[in-house]
């Protein structure tokens, strides 16, 4: 059995720990999730600042590889009341903290964030610092789509304080775009591309996917060589994640033999992963590569690389506060998520109340488990020599990973282990040893997309 054939399951990607299926609902309240807030807002906010994830949802049309939450729409006259909701529940927040936030990161999400105009994303930057200042040391950011992402877009955001922008590609190949209906050519991405640097954009980023339907490994290799053509700062080389049975993803224009399997697909990742490492990026954590000038790169040398619901991040905040449909916040001891259809978000602000529909506070195994997987994912390390990393379980866990030691996907230290060049494609799995919630109660159903 290969590598792939053997640790090719479902699994985590651990944007968070304990995963969302695994959080304690019936535990969790809003209250408890305001005095959580609280105590590491008061903590953080004056040296670290917070951060703020903020999802705009609308899209003109369906990609079927996406698995995020949408709404399809064509009518624009749904991002006035959408804007005037984020607003008012940022409000909410403001009320509740005892100080003005310091805000060190914005990232808007999607959905497709270039769907609004740049009027009414001016409208709601402007809105978010009415009760809130602006750290000396920021980094704002969003998602474009290459086929609406405007000049006046990119000038408008670039004015308001960004200068992190990444474009979806991912793939060129017209076969592989028909079956996702994502079909954008790459003169579409090089206008975006050029654009944001010619505006003064310090950091550009590609999103590539593969193992789409119909994918072949000429069709990454000749989008990887597109992309290197543009040299994009920082490139995203993502697995698909094929989760068909979540509602509303979209994911059936196409079957499950269209989709690259196995080895088939591993080598996909491995011949684009070096083509991109002899042009010169460098391998961030998982699924991601930078140029040695993007500080992204800088963050991952020394050490403060971090990882939660927006994704790889080049600093730590501890607070981070999701606005909008489906937005999850996290303020390091405690998670929240807000509810998911439009309707509910909307209808708890009518009542001014908070629109968290779920959460899950963590308690000490959590926040040390936690430590440890975001080690593995930021810097394919980790170690447990001190009190603050230490647990009784972590003997029961090396157990677990002698196997993959012998696979070579890993090397024992002195109370550490360390992630190989051969392993790092099978961090997921290295993470999901020390998930102890995943391990006492294993899914009945699948949850999670494949690791490899």
């Amino acid at each position: 059995m290969s590598l792939v054939q053997k640790y090719n399951v479902p699994g985590p990607r651990y944007t968070s720990y304990p995963t969302v299926p695994y959080w304690e609902e019936n535990l969790f309240t809003v209250n408890q999730w305001k005095k959580a807030l609280l105590e590491s807002f008061v903590a953080t906010n004056s040296t670290e600042g917070i951060s703020l994830y903020i999802h705009l949802p609308f899209c003109e049309s369906l990609c079927t590889f996406c698995g995020c939450n949408k709404r399809i729409t064509k009518r624009h006259d749904v991002e006035n009341p959408y804007i005037k909701a984020v607003l008012k529940e940022w409000d909410l927040y403001c009320e509740l903290l005892p100080e003005r936030p310091l805000i060190k990161e914005i990232h808007l999400g999607g959905g497709t964030p270039t769907f609004f105009s740049s009027a009414n994303l001016t409208t709601l930057i402007n809105g978010l610092f009415k009760n809130a200042n602006k750290a000396k040391e920021h980094e704002f950011s969003f998602e474009g789509h290459p086929n609406n992402t405007s000049y006046e877009h990119l000038q408008t955001l670039y004015d308001l304080g960004f200068r992190r922008v990444s474009f979806g590609v991912q793939d060129y190949a017209e076969k592989v775009q028909k079956a996702i209906n994502r079909n954008q050519s790459f003169h579409n991405v090089a206008k975006v591309t050029f654009w944001a640097r010619e505006i003064g954009y310090t950091s550009v980023g590609h999103d590539l996917i593969f193992g789409l339907p119909f994918q072949t490994l000429d069709d990454v290799l000749d989008t990887i060589a597109k992309t290197n053509s543009l040299q994009p700062d920082r490139i995203a080389f993502y697995s698909y994640a094929h989760v068909p049975w979540i509602k509303g993803n979209g994911q059936r224009g196409f079957n499950d033999d269209d989709l690259p399997k196995d080895e088939v697909k591993r080598e996909l990742y491995e011949k684009g992963k070096n083509e991109l490492l002899a042009r010169n990026y460098i391998e961030i954590g998982m699924d991601h590569f930078a140029l040695e000038t993007d500080n992204m790169t800088q963050s991952f040398k020394t050490g403060c690389l971090h990882r939660n619901f927006m994704g790889y991040t080049s600093s730590k905040t501890e607070v981070m506060i999701g606005l909008g449909v489906s937005s999850i916040s996290d303020s390091w001891n405690a998670f929240a998520q807000n509810e998911k259809k439009l309707e509910d978000y909307y209808a708890a602000l009518e009542k001014d109340e908070l629109p968290i529909f779920r959460g899950h506070i963590l308690n000490e195994e959590d926040l040390i488990i936690r430590k440890h997987i975001l080690n593995l994912m930021c810097q394919f390390t980790t170690s447990w020599s001190d009190n603050a990393t230490y647990f009784p379980e972590i003997s029961s866990i090396l157990s677990n990973l002698t196997e993959m030691e012998k696979d070579g996907l890993l090397e024992f230290g002195d109370q550490s282990i360390l992630v190989t060049e051969k392993g790092k494609p099978y961090v997921r799995n290295i993470c999901m040893a020390f998930d102890l919630r995943l391990k006492r109660k294993a899914p009945k159903t699948q949850l999670f997309s494949m690791t490899i």
